[in-house]
């Protein structure tokens, strides 16, 4: 009898083994910046409407990152008080793309105004010190350390399935930095070591600032932005041009972060094998 049970529960243990092993065909990305990672234009309901359960966005909650949980990812997929972003049409485009069977799932720490120093670890004490009113609840948000914030979330989000790319959108409070790729190296590799990850399977996704026609007011930045795969092969660049954005000439308005999303797809999807990927049209939206 005793043999029985050590043998049904032998059973039982390795079948929780199995059950506990990430899903290979859950593909996650990790995605962080400033503002327009956050999404400052805001969702229009319709936005909300026909989105894939396959397409998931993991969600803090009011505890901790390690209890946090997946949802169908219906904007805004930041903080609460953020709107549209790239994540959203990236995501949606991806699953237009992939096979059925495949989930994609998403999270997204950004901070509004953000120098890329505030996801250095060496630095972020002093971003965090000297950030002005408007700031300090977003740095709160993520217990003012929103790299270890992120990487506790990407752990949690490791249990489900597997990272297959981290998208970045940030630069603008660093225009005319020409060491910004040599940071933003630092914060790439540091997650691939922390996350047990190769460079070669989950590549860098890097946007452009806003253009507006010329206009935009962190365009200086982006020939910096360009040149990133010099300094990290494995990263890739999203080009910014035609896209609409806000009055600001900072920020991408809401048809900007859609199309915007879509061409991070665009990169991405023949990194992951899809050799002719579909972007269906964006409907026109004001």
């Amino acid at each position: 009898m005793k043999k029985i049970i050590i043998s049904a529960l032998l059973i039982l243990a390795c079948a929780l083994c199995i059950e506990a092993k990430p899903n290979k065909k859950f593909y996650i990305f990790l995605c962080f910046g400033q503002s327009n990672m956050e999404g400052a234009a805001k969702a229009e309901p319709s936005d909300s409407l026909g989105v894939s359960e396959r397409f998931l966005s993991l969600t803090p909650c009011l505890t901790t990152p390690e209890t946090a949980e997946w949802h169908t990812a219906i904007p805004p997929l930041c903080r609460q008080e953020n709107g549209m972003t790239p994540v959203d049409f990236f995501g949606r485009t991806l699953i237009d793309n992939l096979p059925d069977d495949v989930k994609v799932g998403v999270l997204n720490v950004a901070i509004g105004g953000c120098d890329i120093k505030a996801f250095m670890q060496e630095h972020v004490a002093g971003e965090v010190a000297k950030a002005p009113g408007w700031q300090v609840h977003m740095f709160k948000a993520y217990d003012d350390d929103p790299y270890a914030y992120l990487l506790r979330l990407a752990k949690r989000a490791q249990k489900d399935g597997v990272i297959k790319g981290i998208l970045l959108h940030q630069g603008e409070t660093n225009t005319g930095q020409k060491d910004w790729p040599e940071k933003v190296n630092t914060v790439y590799k540091r997650l691939l070591k922390d996350l047990g990850l190769k460079a070669k399977k989950v590549p860098l996704i890097a946007g452009e600032v806003v253009q507006a026609n010329g206009k935009g007011q962190c365009i200086a930045m982006n020939p910096i932005i360009d040149d990133l795969p010099l300094t990290i092969p494995t990263a890739h660049v999203v080009k910014s041009d035609g896209l609409t954005n806000g009055p600001d000439n900072l920020h991408f308005d809401a048809q900007g972060y859609r199309e915007l999303g879509q061409r991070y797809a665009k990169v991405m999807l023949p990194l992951l094998g899809v050799k002719n990927p579909v972007i269906k049209p964006l409907p026109n939206k004001k």
